[in-house]
């Protein structure tokens, strides 16, 4: 087979997103095509896809508009269009009235935002994205080595991924397959095979495992790394630590990833994309040089910027965000508080430096959906329905949550979405559960909108409740006790963990204070001596109720509380001494010898202090009585009457106790 010749390319510049309802003058002149919004925006969200560059944009956006126009994806984007042309008319409408106004106030706040964000800046760490190339391409071609000159994808009615050769044609992802055939005729396509996809993927994973154990996947093809530790460890540079990994995942798994090497998250994930395919590129951290690096770059280039803002950005005249600055007085009127401060993060090039398993990170919804052909059979609607809620319940289960709003999702055979939600009694995660609370709502669809046509059907779970099980094991402290390492140590400090420690504390999450060791045993022996001369007294009156430190009293009523357990000379001691193994008491959390008896001793005797505490502030006298003064008797309150109310309890984790 003979590769096809790629349509003419010429040097140009990147097209600039088309400007909709401008009447201001000061502002981009306003398009002379009243379909040319709509063209740009039939290009689709991954017009930004690298291959694109050199592409004639439009060329590609005419083949679009042509191809599919009259159809219903037609008419839908074209209402879109219109409704966002009519939005982007009333920010400028606005903004011509903002600008008779005094907006020093606003002005100010924005500068204090910028000082305020400024002090945030961290460029002590060293952020990689990692981003395969083409990925279910370049898996596809390593079994057809034959396609390797010849443009082909990999989908069915949409276009998942494409290789760089059919990218030259305008051909990218989300694209509708008949459109792809107009710009590219001889496009070759392959069926999905997520199983090939996820075995290659776990073998990418494990190289990316060697340089940051806790790296964190974004897709089955991208992650984050941290590999700040890493080169300190090898005294390595970033770059050649990055080289390093790209050459052992092309040399494992047989396929090339483009990397970008930042000072956070928000910026690797820019650069990653600079030099594909099978490159890297390097942002130093400096602040200069990241601010220079913003100040050129179109905001669509920055995740979490789409077609619709980018069109709302332009609108006002905003092209790089460089240009937020110069706006920036005007963006919280404009765009609401949270748009304006993700612009100023853009402005600014800040990200997140925190990079963990996703994992870790607190889930907000769990849900699935499902695109079809076009069914308007309520039979086949219920059937689609409980295979929805089947799929829905292995995800929750494997999620571990339940949650308790449930959320139905249809797509029209005209591309309109609804979704409507209902609050469930009680938190579900059975399938049987979510298909009798959605049944009623799509039922109700029905209802509203009669002969409805489904080509898509989701739900969605939110509000959710947790349904791990208590790691009981590390509540009462069955763990190997974390001891700091000295020269002379064999057990090391777990690295990951103070990390974390530090990380949670100056992220601003609670970090409970640790009691000092000499202060906690000083606690106990004085506690204990008070406790023993309460005892002392209570049985000198004929109350046995408690049996104190080192009596052989075989007459005990209530609770009875033990001595502390004397530590043998021989064999738990010894034992944890030897191999550093401590069970942590989850009371007091001191280091207990690991033997189950005597580690549950323990901890009866602490339950029982704060009985022994209470006693000790009813009956202890605050002063000894004088000599010479003939001492009322006084009857125990240990097991006679109670005292109304409750003394005061005292925080565990307040360093200055006071006992009587």
């Amino acid at each position: 087979m003979t590769a096809p010749t790629p349509p003419s390319e010429s040097p140009r510049e990147p097209e600039e997103p088309p400007e909709a309802g401008h009447k201001d003058p000061s502002l981009t002149p306003r398009l002379t095509s009243e379909h040319d919004t709509l063209k740009y925006h039939l290009l689709g969200p991954s017009l930004t896809k690298a291959g694109q560059d050199s592409v004639d944009q439009k060329k590609v956006s005419e083949v679009i508009f042509n191809a599919s126009k009259g159809s219903k994806f037609f008419n839908r984007e074209e209402a879109k269009d219109k409704i966002l042309t009519q939005k982007i008319d009333q920010i400028l409408q606005k903004k011509r009235h903002l600008d008779t106004l005094d907006l020093s106030r606003e002005l100010r706040h924005a500068d204090n935002l910028v000082a305020q964000l400024e002090l945030t800046r961290d460029l002590s760490q060293c952020i990689v994205h990692v981003d395969c190339d083409a990925f279910y391409a370049a898996v596809e071609q390593l079994d057809r080595p034959e396609l390797k000159d010849l443009p082909f994808a990999v989908g069915g009615g949409v276009l998942t991924t494409c290789n760089y050769v059919a990218r030259k044609y305008g051909c990218r992802s989300g694209m509708a397959s008949f459109v792809a055939k107009k710009l590219c005729p001889d496009l070759v396509l392959l069926k999905l095979n997520f199983d090939k996809y996820n075995a290659k993927a776990q073998e990418v994973r494990q190289v990316l495992a060697e340089y940051d154990p806790r790296f964190e996947s974004a897709s089955i093809d991208e992650a984050y790394l941290n590999i700040t530790q890493y080169c300190a460890d090898r005294d390595m540079e970033p770059e050649d630590a990055v080289q390093q990994m790209r050459d052992e995942i092309h040399e494992k798994t047989r396929i090339t990833v483009s990397a970008g090497i930042a000072a956070n998250a928000k910026l690797a994930k820019i650069c990653s994309n600079m030099n594909k395919p099978n490159g890297q590129f390097l942002l130093p951290n400096d602040r200069m040089a990241i601010m220079k690096f913003m100040a050129s770059l179109p905001p669509r280039k920055v995740n979490g910027v789409g077609r619709v803002l980018e069109r709302q950005l332009g609108g006002i005249g905003i092209k790089t965000c460089g240009d937020i600055y110069q706006y920036r007085q005007y963006l919280s009127p404009l765009f609401g508080e949270k748009a304006y401060e993700f612009l100023i993060h853009c402005y600014l090039g800040l990200g997140r430096t925190r990079i963990q398993p996703a994992e870790e990170y607190e889930r907000k919804s769990v849900g699935t959906e499902s695109t079809f052909h076009e069914m308007s059979d309520p039979v086949k609607f219920r059937e689609k329905l409980r295979w929805t809620a089947e799929e829905l319940e292995k995800d929750m289960k494997k999620a571990e949550c339940k949650g308790r709003t449930l959320v139905l999702k249809v797509k029209l055979h005209t591309f309109e979405v609804y979704t409507r939600q209902v609050v469930t009694p009680k938190a579900i995660c059975m399938a049987d559960h979510l298909y009798n609370y959605s049944l009623p709502i799509l039922a109700k669809l029905e209802q509203e909108i009669p002969g409805m046509k489904l080509r898509l059907m989701g739900l969605r779970v939110t509000h959710l409740e947790s349904t791990k099980k208590p790691d009981t094991m590390a509540f009462f402290g069955f763990r190997p006790r974390k001891t700091t390492a000295d020269p002379g140590s064999a057990v090391a400090p777990d690295p990951e963990n103070t990390n974390r420690k530090a990380e949670n504390a100056a992220d601003g999450h609670d970090v409970w204070e640790q009691w000092p060791e000499e202060e906690m045993y000083q606690l106990d022996h004085d506690l204990q001596a008070q406790a023993d001369a309460v005892v002392l007294a209570s049985q000198e009156e004929g109350d046995s109720t408690i049996t104190p430190r080192g009596s052989d009293s075989n007459h005990r009523h209530g609770k009875e509380i033990h001595p502390h357990p004397n530590p043998s000379p021989c064999k738990p001691e010894t034992r944890a001494e030897e191999e550093g193994t401590w069970w942590d008491c989850p009371i007091c959390n001191r280091p207990q010898a690991p033997d189950e008896r005597q580690f549950n001793d323990h901890i009866d005797l602490c339950l029982s202090r704060q009985t022994i505490r209470e006693a000790v502030h009813q009956d202890v006298p605050s002063q000894p009585p004088k000599l010479g003064t003939p001492e009322t008797p006084k009857k125990s309150r240990l097991g006679g009457e109670k005292k109304r109310g409750r003394p005061p309890t005292v925080d565990p984790r307040q360093k200055k106790l006071c006992f009587g």
